[in-house]
Parts: structure tokens; sequence; C-alpha cells
């Protein structure tokens, strides 16, 4: 089971408690956007077999969302920063590297 410890009320809730919200740190398309800008926020999403940002609400306690960085693989999570965040804080990304040294995510990558 998963574990997650809220940013904002510090918390470790099992996944149970929580409300999964898909993939983090998409960028959203709305009124006015091109038809493929709209279609690729509604449909084209990441699915790796290794780390991944993801979004998940504190359901059954503060109820805010929030974003975690996990392994699909191992279940493992690497740690857990606000929703407001609009790329992944560097202590969790030298934790990924740590055990993920050719880590890439879209644009972020182990080297920067």
């Amino acid at each position: 089971m998963l574990i997650f410890t809220c940013p904002y009320c510090g918390v470790a809730a099992e996944e149970t408690e929580l409300s999964a919200g898909g993939e983090a740190h998409l960028k959203r398309f709305g009124p006015g956007s091109s038809d493929d800008d709209f279609e690729g926020y509604l449909f084209m999403r990441e699915n790796p077999k290794g780390v991944h940002f993801e979004r998940w609400r504190h359901s059954n306690g503060c109820g805010k969302w929030f974003h975690a960085a996990r392994c699909t693989v191992t279940m493992e999570v690497f740690g857990t920063y606000p929703a407001q965040t609009t790329r992944p804080p560097e202590d969790i990304l030298d934790r990924i590297v740590d055990k993920h040294p050719n880590f890439k995510w879209r644009d972020i990558e182990a080297a920067e």
C-alpha cells in the first residue's frame, strides 16, 4: 500500500485516505486554444515504467491537492510537495537520481 505524507497537514496517509488525480505538471489548455493543444491536454499522458509525478487529494483529511513522486515499478514514494509547485523540488529530484542515475521525465533530467 502506498503511504504519502500530506505536505499541508503533515499526516502520513494510506492511499485509501486519498483520491488519485492523474498526472502532475500538465499544461492546461481551454477555450481559445488550438484543437491539437486541447486534445493533447485531454488525452495525452505519460505512462512510464518507473518514476512518475502524480496529483493526489487528501480527501479524508485536509482536502487539499498535492503532488507526489513515486516509482510505478517498486511503488517507492520519493516525496510529496504542494500542488502549486511548477517543478519538483530539488531534494526529491536528488532522491530520484540516487536510485535512477539516468532519470529523465519530460523536460526534467538528472543532469540539470
